[in-house]
């Protein structure tokens, strides 16, 4: 059995990268936890964002695409 061993910042691009899929989800109205802060507050305090959640998705996706994520 093959198996595949994560680093830190594997992990760290991973969750970059979900966190893009949850506020794609959001805005079509569903969430991935009904319990955790959403998607869009998440990247709003973290990367200092102001907007909706459209204007909120562009600058993110911004952001990956200068960190060659994208």
């Amino acid at each position: 059995m093959d198996s595949i061993v994560l680093d830190k910042e594997d992990i760290e691009v991973a969750r970059l990268l979900m966190l893009r899929s949850g506020l794609k989800l959001e805005l079509n109205g569903l969430r991935l936890t009904s319990k955790a802060p959403t998607c869009y507050s998440i990247i709003k305090q973290e990367f200092g964002l102001k907007g909706n959640k459209i204007k909120v998705l562009r600058q993110y996706e911004e952001i990956l695409e200068k960190g060659g994520l994208l």
